[in-house]
């Protein structure tokens, strides 16, 4: 039996989204018996990116925004890709919907681009996290203390810098999801 069993997991993502920061999370989470969404703003599918030019596969949409509240899941999943989380941060649902995991002490695990979305939400000041490098100068500005590490745990937000890290990001999530609340996760 895996450590997700019966756990439901939320991926909140858009067209955009680096393809193997969602899939390799994903695959991850349901070896270990998660019950995993792919959530997004729109219905239908989404496209996946391999870097900042280069389209690739299309993901069926599970559900969307309007259709799923956070008390349904058990964490949440922000995969990163350069338009992914902009497009998330112009939705005021996607923000409330983030917003809601850490009001609840859920765990939250964004890796790459994807702690922008985290800004936008308002849940990064005194948060100590990593991002992709380009990312730094924004979350250091919204009161994050940002450490250039592989991967970073701060009560129950996990955050990574890049696919290189996906080995000990999807790690970590699996271990972080299967403890479930951690009251000092806040928003």
């Amino acid at each position: 039996m895996g450590q997700l069993n019966n756990k439901n997991i939320a991926v909140l993502a858009a067209s955009g989204f680096e393809e193997s920061e969602l899939t390799s999370p994903v695959q991850r989470l349901k070896e270990e018996g998660a019950n995993v969404h792919i959530i997004s703003v729109e219905p239908g599918k989404i496209q996946a990116m391999k870097g900042d030019k280069d389209w690739t596969i299309e993901l069926d949409v599970d559900k969307v925004l309007s259709e799923v509240k956070a008390e349904d899941y058990h964490g949440l999943l922000l995969p990163g890709g350069v338009l992914n989380p902009d497009a998330l941060r112009r939705s005021d649902e996607a923000i409330s919907f983030v917003k809601s995991f850490f009001e609840a002490g859920k765990p939250v695990a964004a890796i790459c681009h994807a702690p922008q979305v985290l800004i936008s939400a308002e849940v990064v000041k005194g948060r100590k996290l990593t991002s992709f490098q380009t990312v730094k100068v924004d979350l250091v500005n919204a009161g994050a203390d940002w450490v250039d590490e592989e991967v970073v745990v701060d009560q129950g937000l996990v955050t990574s810098r890049s696919p290189k890290d996906l080995p000990a990001f999807n790690d970590k999530i699996v271990e972080e999801f299967a403890e479930g609340v951690h009251d000092g996760q806040h928003a």
